[in-house]
């Protein structure tokens, strides 16, 4: 009884603080309040967070109660999306002073961040769904919100058009879900008892529509366009999209977890995430424009986070969408300073240098060798070697091999060893509070393993043949592919504001 009533406190509390915002929020669009109360709103703003984060520290706050689930999963969703939601609202305070909707950024920003936190908390399929809906409303208006400007009324647009589609599949394999089992509570329509009565194609139809619900807002190919022209927005609400909107895909997965069993859908799902991480890593390199760099760089990585989930590592891809969505933000935040260019070292025509690169090859290969022979029976473990292996060769060559000197060189080192030992405390706490909540599927064949390595092996050679042979035809033709590709429409691109001139004249 007492373990209920915490739950419920800590519920009711939350949601006070949750409404609290959102009337600051609507509070600061009077015009006779003074700006400065601006202060106030990012202190109430800090109130959710704080709770949810006490809220994901007590593990007596995990259960149901009424519609609202409230395991570790849903907290540790919902203090991400705010956190997130308070450093782009702090950081806004002095980034859009000036501009002329600067009132009403804020309390979009925080409607949208709110309904986002709610939908992960949501236990009943009709409340994901408005919940989430709403939060595609809420990043559609922030997109267009300058109405003066043609080229963000036009990318809301294509945006809303898309999030339109998007909505209305997972509508419809909510229904379809409900139909078959009868149940509109998650917990009760995704038991064994209730998966039991979906026939085959039943069941395949209802991931499919839920594979295109989960693509459109994470970019994936061809759904890609609309994040390409968003870039046309400010940049905190870049970031928020970027940061927070995209990576719902992973959350979606795997709350319906249960659902994929490997069959075709999961398939389809890995075909096109594959395909969305070498455009989105083609895109990156191409593109002169910083933002549109990052919009590549978010199209890659989010295709490896569906790739992960179509493999079912959902707790690998639950903390990869974390940690994106912290990385990208602050690349996102720092988009106005100088971006500096990376300089290849000329020491690397040294045999020194030469032997420091063999060695950490080497020192990778066994890393990545002894990591997979941990545990053998966990397929995607063998990715994940795969991966550690490649990210460890490229930083020792980065860090070591190229550094100055022999202070550089131990700088390096003790740079990779503790990010080493921040890596194992990051993954040690997230499984420890992700593990028995996040549903676990069946163990992918290994064949697809298979393809997904030698996926990730052709892409790395089709990276190194690039490199190196830049004045082929062939690499002329597909680096003018990639920039059509990532390029806006014409009604997307202005070179100059036309709704300035009525301010210069």
């Amino acid at each position: 009884m007492m373990v209920s009533l915490s739950l419920s406190s800590f519920l009711t509390l939350f949601f006070i603080v949750l409404i609290a915002a959102g009337l600051s929020g609507l509070l600061f669009l009077h015009p006779r309040v003074p700006l400065s109360f601006v202060r106030i709103h990012i202190c109430i703003v800090a109130l959710p967070p704080m709770v949810s984060l006490v809220s994901l520290a007590n593990t007596s706050v995990n259960g149901s109660v009424g519609p609202w689930s409230l395991d570790s999963l849903a907290w540790l969703m919902a203090f991400f999306v705010l956190a997130i939601g308070l450093i782009i609202q702090r950081f806004s305070v002095r980034y859009l002073m000036g501009d002329r909707h600067y009132r009403k950024y804020f309390t979009l920003f925080t409607f949208t961040t709110v309904v986002a936190s709610i939908a992960w908390l949501s236990g009943d399929l009709r409340l994901m769904v408005i919940f989430w809906g709403a939060t595609l409303v809420g990043l559609t208006l922030l997109i267009r919100l300058n109405r003066d400007w043609k080229v963000t009324s036009q990318a809301a647009k294509v945006a809303g058009r898309l999030f339109m589609l998007s909505w209305f599949s997972l509508l419809f394999a909510m229904i379809w879900l409900f139909q078959v089992t009868g149940q509109w509570q998650l917990s009760l329509a995704l038991t064994n008892d209730s998966l039991a009565q979906l026939e085959s194609w039943e069941r395949t139809g209802i991931n499919l529509l839920i594979i295109l619900a989960v693509i459109i807002p994470a970019a994936q190919w061809p759904f890609q366009r609309w994040l390409i022209e968003s870039v046309v927005a400010p940049t905190p609400v870049s970031a928020i999209m970027h940061a927070g909107i995209v990576n719902a895909g992973g959350i979606i997965l795997t709350r319906f977890s249960p659902l994929f069993n490997g069959d075709i859908a999961s398939i389809m799902l890995l075909i096109l995430a594959s395909i969305s991480v070498l455009i989105g890593s083609g895109i990156s390199l191409v593109q002169v424009d910083y933002k549109r760099q990052l919009v590549g760089s978010t199209i890659g990585q989010m295709g490896f986070m569906l790739i992960q989930c179509a493999l079912g590592a959902y707790i690998a891809a639950i903390i990869h969408l974390i940690l994106h969505g912290l990385f990208k933000a602050t690349l996102f935040l720092q988009a106005g300073s100088a971006v500096r260019r990376f300089e290849v070292s000329t020491r690397v025509n040294e045999r020194s240098s030469y032997l420091w690169i063999m060695t950490g090859r080497t020192l990778a290969l066994v890393i990545g060798v002894a990591f997979w022979v941990m545990a053998p029976g966990e397929r995607y473990r063998l990715i994940s070697a795969l991966i550690l292996g490649w990210s460890l060769s490229v930083s020792w060559t980065q860090l070591v091999a190229f550094g100055k000197g022999k202070i550089g060189r131990i700088a390096g080192l003790s740079f990779l060893g503790g990010a080493a030992i921040v890596y194992f405390i990051i993954h040690n706490l997230f499984y420890e509070w992700l593990h028995t909540t996040v549903f676990h599927s069946v163990q992918p064949p290994m064949l697809v393993v298979i393809i997904v390595v030698c996926f990730l092996l052709f892409g790395s050679a089709l990276g190194t043949w690039v490199a190196r042979n830049r004045s082929s035809v062939s690499f002329a033709i597909l680096y003018l592919w990639l920039v059509r590709l990532s390029e806006a429409k014409p009604k997307s691109v202005e070179s100059h504001p036309n709704y300035l001139k009525q301010y210069l004249s």
